[in-house]
């Protein structure tokens, strides 16, 4: 099960710090992982042609819904969930499990496992090559002037007298799906749903993100 990269959906609340038996202080992020209801379960054999697990987290009043998303969640007896997602499993795991059933935190995740997270991360704006690309800028000598945050050439006119594609410029920073590989779980709350991640997050304190099991959680072997 652990190459399946199965997730469950939560939410951050913030960062603190925690000791260990040695008293090594470890800055961790704080994830509110309540039971993940499953919605809708697909498979290659359906109609859908693919396999995954609908999750529905949280709750939100039905009427900021419409009549068809309060009829999808009737059929597995829930209210309308705050935010629904996707998660794409082979057919042998997604056979495994019913709609209307819950999968909780210590059903996928364990302490010491590696695991990924995805979210949105904070929105920038617009923003200058220094701090969008870590540019490092010009020197503030021998004849440079105006030019100390700028970019540099983006191209020339006779050859290829273009700007090729993905020159990095300025412009708008995050607010964009992030993926966090290999963060270490240091600790689980089973009793209130919390779950402590070695490392940061994307996105503010508050928003939505998924769980996922560690794509490359193995350690890689070590050059003799």
């Amino acid at each position: 099960m652990a190459n399946e990269q199965i997730g469950l959906l939560g939410r951050k609340l913030g960062m603190t710090q925690i000791f260990d038996e040695a008293g090594i202080v470890s800055a961790v992020t704080v994830l509110e992982v309540q039971p993940n209801t499953v919605i809708q379960v697909k498979t290659a054999s359906t109609k859908d042609g693919y396999a995954a697990l609908q999750l529905g987290y949280g709750s939100r009043k039905e009427s900021r819904v419409t009549k068809a998303e309060i009829g999808h969640v009737a059929k597995v007896g829930a209210r309308p969930f705050r935010i629904v997602r996707e998660i794409r499993v082979s057919d042998a795991v997604a056979t495994t499990h019913t709609a209307g059933t819950q999968i909780g935190i210590t059903a996928l995740f364990a302490v010491k496992q590696k695991v990924d997270v995805t979210g949105n991360s904070k929105g920038r704006g617009f923003a200058g090559v220094f701090k969008r690309h870590n540019f490092s800028g010009f020197k503030r000598s021998h004849g440079v002037h105006e030019y100390y945050r700028h970019g540099g050439s983006i191209g020339t006119r006779l050859t290829p007298g273009m700007t090729f594609k993905g020159v990095k410029m300025p412009g708008r920073m995050g607010g964009c799906k992030t993926t966090v590989q290999n963060l270490v779980i240091v600790r689980i709350d089973e009793a209130r749903n919390l779950v402590f991640v070695r490392g940061g997050v994307p996105g503010p304190d508050g928003s939505y993100m998924v769980l996922r099991q560690a794509v490359k959680g193995k350690t890689p072997r070590r050059k003799k």
